[in-house]
């Protein structure tokens, strides 16, 4: 790793001015009333997303930014990219950067995908000759040879960020930003995104990477920043924040799903409580292996097209399952009277015994409702699959399946 700087980050802040009581904005004639009135900010309050963040990172350090939601890491990414200017600090680059933020962030719709790559090219500082030569690795990585001379407008979200992140990692930035929007990628892209980061870490080239897949993290950083609340709280090996991380979402489960502020989405429907507890004549609230399992989300509000996604972690923050009440089944009951109540009933609980973490998301015809990290913590224990019991000592992974053996006789 070289000792040279790729960047430095000291003292900064970012702070955005919020319209009191969520109006969107005062009309011409207002502002100017307030203005000559001289209380012109006086229907604001605001809002420091990052305050006196300060960390330097070298060239060729690969850094995970690490943080629940609503922590400042997206801000933090859009600073670095300069798609908007601190309030107060400096930030100083040592090189080109390339940004994977948002999908789409730096194409014009109207623009074909071959015009697109020569104009992120452009932007990122490229010149013509450069471009070409790298020009068909970024169309075959992609995958968009078809759609080549298409506007940009008509490609599906997948096409676009293939394309989007094929350019930003071949066009040889010093520096590498990529934020979670891997995730809209099929499972067989986000394998090829991620060898490509190590590709271009294994070159010497700086990476920061935001996720909340916490083993993707520890796989290709070497160290780690948390950010809590818009300031530093750990910066340190890899391992330690993603460590301090999970604890921290851990100690928030905690807390009433009604008082928690570190949510996202429109909001105008909510997760109000959520619960966990075992189906049968005597429900428990202790899981154990074997057993069959009701999960209840209750919402404050209904809305049209409405659909809850959760997702269990384990207790290193990879992901185990997920369960869509948008993919229906057979068994499924909708439309029945169950009021703001959403539930979901697993007729045989298959994870070993251990602690699990849910994340929730609610979702309507319209986007994200509201989404809520470790809004549940749930403990497995020991139990009986199909007349096998299944305990920690003799457990592996995160999964018990029934199964037999067949074994020769003494």
């Amino acid at each position: 790793m070289s000792d040279s700087l790729a960047l430095s980050v000291q003292g900064v802040g970012k702070c955005y001015r919020l319209k009191r009581g969520g109006q969107a904005s005062t009309t011409m004639a207002e502002a100017l009333i307030q203005k000559v009135r001289g209380n012109g900010d006086s229907g604001y309050d605001e809002y420091w997303a990052l305050r006196n963040v300060s960390f330097d990172v070298r060239a060729g350090e690969v850094v995970g930014l690490i943080g629940r939601n609503g922590a400042g890491k997206s801000t933090m990414l859009k600073l670095l990219s300069r798609i908007t200017q601190p309030t107060e600090g400096t930030m100083k680059l040592y090189g080109r950067i390339g940004s994977l933020l948002e999908v789409g962030t730096g194409f014009h719709p109207e623009l074909t995908g071959r015009e697109n790559i020569y104009l992120n090219g452009a932007i990122l500082g490229m010149r013509r000759h450069e471009i070409d030569t790298h020009f068909d690795n970024i169309v075959q990585f992609a995958g968009v040879e078809r759609f080549l001379e298409t506007p940009v407008k008509r490609y599906s979200s997948g096409m676009y960020v293939r394309l989007a992140f094929a350019v930003a990692a071949h066009l040889n930035p010093e520096i590498l930003v990529v934020d979670e929007v891997l995730a809209v990628g099929d499972a067989d892209f986000q394998r090829k995104c991620l060898d490509k980061m190590q590709d271009v870490a294994n070159q010497g080239r700086t990476v920061l990477f935001v996720s909340h897949n916490m083993a993707v993290l520890q796989m290709l950083c070497t160290r780690g920043i948390l950010l809590q609340n818009g300031t530093v709280g750990l910066d340190g090996t890899i391992e330690e924040t993603v460590g301090a991380y999970l604890r921290s979402v851990e100690r928030n489960a905690g807390t009433d799903v009604r008082l928690r502020t570190d949510r996202k989405g429109l909001g105008d429907v909510k997760l109000i409580s959520v619960d966990a507890e075992t189906t049968g004549e005597f429900p428990s609230k202790t899981l154990a292996v074997g057993d069959g399992a009701r999960f209840t989300f209750e919402l404050d509000n209904m809305a049209h097209g409405l659909n809850i996604l959760f997702t269990l972690y384990d207790h290193h923050g990879q992901v185990v399952t997920g369960f869509d009440s948008g993919m229906s089944g057979a068994d499924d009951r909708r439309g029945f009277a169950t009021g703001n109540t959403f539930t979901c009933d697993i007729s045989t609980i298959h994870l070993v015994p251990g602690r699990y973490r849910m994340n929730v998301q609610i979702s309507s015809s319209v986007g994200v409702q509201d989404h809520l990290e470790g809004a549940l913590i749930i403990d497995v224990e020991s139990g009986e699959l199909s007349g096998r019991a299944v305990t920690p000592e003799r457990s592996r992974g995160v999964l018990a399946l029934p199964h037999a053996w067949t074994t020769p006789g003494e």
